[in-house]
């Protein structure tokens, strides 16, 4: 075989590589979760919602922390849920785009020929506690108190990024009805994303929230203005 050849042959493996590295597999819950033959085998979850961003390079952050930049993605949960799974891919994956019942920002319509940029993402999932109403979501949601209830940085459970290192994150919360602070009740939650080291969120991503029961009215928005709507 011939020195271009070669080079050929390794190019295309590592393109086809990177194609299957970010392929999303379906969503699967924490409930009912079983362990078969030393593997964990997960229903997926009834009711996703995915929603398709962009993230300008030198984007202003929505907030800046330790010297990071957070940027969200605002979910709106009209009823108790018993679990709720948040992930975070980036950047989008080949073969994915929204289909229906799917949120895309105008930014990832303008920019989702881009598969250079992408970033190590970090996520975290956090309710606003004086926000009861949808309608009140401009005005009281964004001077509320936030109550966070995790956060992750690498899942093994995503594909990996481009680069070749899992770097996508993965988040599940099972409601604790017993704390009000940990219950899963109907309200303004929000999903914040950053890089594990500080640097720069660019580029584009897939957020995906999924639930165990079909949550009729369920909003996800970029901004607390499009969540009162």
């Amino acid at each position: 075989m011939t020195k271009k050849l070669v080079m050929a042959a390794i190019g295309f493996a590592v393109l086809t590589g990177n194609a299957m590295a970010q392929k999303l597999d379906k969503f699967g819950a924490d409930m009912g979760k079983k362990s078969v033959m030393g593997k964990e085998i997960r229903v997926p979850y009834t009711d996703n919602i995915s929603y398709y961003g962009y993230i300008k390079p030198g984007a202003p952050p929505d907030e800046e922390r330790d010297g990071k930049k957070y940027y969200y993605v605002y979910v709106w949960i009209p009823a108790v849920a018993p679990e709720i799974g948040v992930r975070m891919i980036s950047p989008v994956p080949e073969k994915m785009e929204p289909a229906e019942g799917d949120m895309a920002a105008p930014d990832y319509k303008e920019n989702m020929g881009d598969k250079t940029n992408y970033f190590d993402t970090w996520i975290s999932f956090e309710r606003a506690l004086e926000v009861t109403n949808a309608a009140d979501a401009a005005t009281k949601g964004k001077t509320a108190k936030w109550v966070s209830y995790g956060n992750n940085d690498d899942s093994g459970e995503m594909p990996a990024q481009p680069s070749g290192s899992k770097y996508n994150s993965l988040l599940r919360i099972t409601s604790e009805t017993s704390d009000p602070l940990k219950s899963l009740v109907a309200g303004l939650y929000r999903i914040g994303f950053t890089t594990y080291k500080k640097g720069e969120v660019q580029g584009s991503f897939l957020a995906q929230i999924g639930a165990p029961v079909k949550l009729p009215g369920v909003k996800v928005a970029k901004t607390l203005e499009e969540i009162a709507k």
